[in-house]
């Protein structure tokens, strides 16, 4: 059978992201995006699992979304349950932008309190997202669960993801202020901030909070007890 141009495209692109020059599987990402077609739904989700380059991985989502999410929403929904963090990461990344909320059920609370923080950002974020009309109470419930959790990249992307949902936090919010761990409270206060001042930034806003946090149980030197 005579091989068409097409098909010289794609067997040539497939291999670009094969290619052990992040420049070339880069510029086949680019390639197989431009140019959507069936055949490359399962090798870019495959690629999305173990490449290694941040900018390519963002190129192989790209490529994702160009595609029929007929196509690409069952092979995105199978890795968010794979045993490798990457695959569940990435797949949760591009269930993010493609958007659809017959997602939503993948999102489950094991994601969103994933032991790999890049992956339970990636919940968070994909979450926000999908998180069907009536249901944002709840979604804040478990997520505020991981407040104090992890680095500063890991709370600044939880508080993101809790103000995002509007005032529908604020219960929760107040809650999480009296918990027993100190950074549970001043990741709660200063998400509290953000959602009152978007433009604080969360630097300042969690200095804040600290602040408050720390006075608040400091001792009281001074006071005059009762008779």
């Amino acid at each position: 059978m005579t091989m068409t141009r097409q098909d010289t495209d794609a067997i040539r692109a497939l291999q670009g992201l094969e290619d052990s020059r992040p420049s070339v599987r880069l510029r086949a990402a680019l390639a197989v995006g431009t140019a959507p077609d069936p055949c490359f739904v399962d090798k870019l989700v495959e690629r999305c699992a173990i490449e290694p380059e941040f900018f390519v991985r963002d190129m192989l989502t790209w490529a994702l979304t160009r595609h029929p999410v007929s196509l690409t929403l069952p092979e995105l929904l199978r890795e968010v349950r794979s045993e490798r963090a990457q695959a569940r990461g990435q797949a949760l990344h591009t269930l993010s932008k493609i958007g659809d909320r017959r997602a939503w059920p993948a999102i489950t609370r094991a994601l969103l309190s994933d032991a790999d923080n890049e992956v339970a950002r990636s919940a968070w974020r994909a979450a926000v997202v999908l998180v069907p009309e009536g249901e944002e109470s709840l979604l804040a419930t478990a997520l505020a669960t991981q407040l104090g959790r992890g680095e500063r990249e890991t709370q600044v992307s939880l508080s993101q993801a809790l103000v995002a949902l509007g005032e529908v936090i604020v219960p929760v919010l107040r809650a999480a202020t009296t918990a027993d761990d100190l950074g549970v409270r001043a990741h709660a206060l200063a998400t509290q901030r953000l959602l009152r001042d978007p433009d604080a930034g969360f630097e300042l806003a969690i200095e804040e909070a600290k602040r408050i946090v720390a006075l608040a149980g400091a001792p009281q030197y001074g006071r005059q007890e009762p008779c």
